[in-house]
């Protein structure tokens, strides 16, 4: 039975496919120093970096933002380079980029925003991504206050954790390194880089992939560290890639070593 309701009703869902189709998307690259958020996605029991952007980007725009990452980060990790997009309903005003630095705090900043294609998705677009993981070899007083590298004063065999990062470019799935309670569909990785280089005083792990699984950057080198202290074989190591199980003394390097330094679209 036909009713004038029918009518108001196609004319609401007509209204809302007219507004959404004026919404334009932003792409935004940020950097953070992630010391003292509990994380890069909202948290219930801490301050989140992206509860800090969605909060000013609001004030900015007078209207509630949502904002979506291009992936979770750990407490405590650092991001060198971060990209987010949100949708908005009109042009952004002049002096955006300048007036929402003001509104950051010190150990949040933005470097650009552009104007992207509506499918274009700051996570899912992603075809890449890179961490470091910093070391200092040595004690070091007047490097105390550095919130981003690890101080490890111990010796390391850095030609056989670079055996171990050799075998992980040979393998797809990645179940050995993925933290517990993860709901991932899937454990298929595509590692391309996976090398450390070091000096007298210091050494920098870098790292490549398509996509990480929970935890798996820390666990990797928390592996490496094991490797490099004699205390794990690469032929341990691999039975536990074959089968596709968590070492049996499983160690995830500290979070403030660890900085997520490049996205690829």
């Amino acid at each position: 039975m036909y009713s004038i309701g029918d009518d108001l009703l196609k004319q609401l869902g007509q209204e809302r496919c007219f507004l959404a189709s004026l919404r334009v998307r932003y792409f935004v690259e940020a950097a953070f120093l992630g010391t003292k958020y509990v994380g890069w996605q909202r948290q219930p029991n801490g301050l989140s970096v992206q509860e800090v952007i969605e909060s000013s980007i609001s004030t900015v725009l007078r209207n509630e933002t949502q904002i979506v990452g291009c992936g979770r980060t750990d407490a405590g990790v650092h991001a060198q380079q971060y990209f987010f997009h949100f949708d908005a309903e009109e042009e952004l005003p002049e002096g955006f980029m300048f007036k929402l630095n003001r509104f950051m705090p010190d150990d949040i900043a933005f470097y650009d925003v552009k104007l992207v294609d509506d499918d274009m998705h700051a996570r899912f677009s992603a075809i890449s991504r890179s961490y470091k993981y910093n070391l200092s070899l040595r004690k070091e007083p007047l490097r105390q206050h550095i919130a981003h590298e690890y101080r490890y004063p111990g010796e390391l065999d850095f030609d056989l954790m670079n055996e171990a990062g050799e075998m992980l470019k040979e393998r797809k799935e990645f179940k050995t390194f993925c933290k517990k309670g993860s709901d991932t569909p899937h454990y298929l990785c595509d590692v391309t880089e996976a090398s450390w280089s070091c000096n007298q005083h210091s050494a920098t792990f870098e790292i490549s992939a398509n996509r990480f699984l929970r935890g798996m950057v820390r666990l990797i080198v928390g592996m490496m560290l094991q490797v490099g202290r004699h205390q794990l074989s690469l032929a341990a190591l691999r039975q536990a890639l074959d089968d596709q199980v968590q070492l049996k003394k499983s160690e995830s390097a500290p979070a403030h070593g660890l900085h997520l330094v490049e996205i690829r679209y």
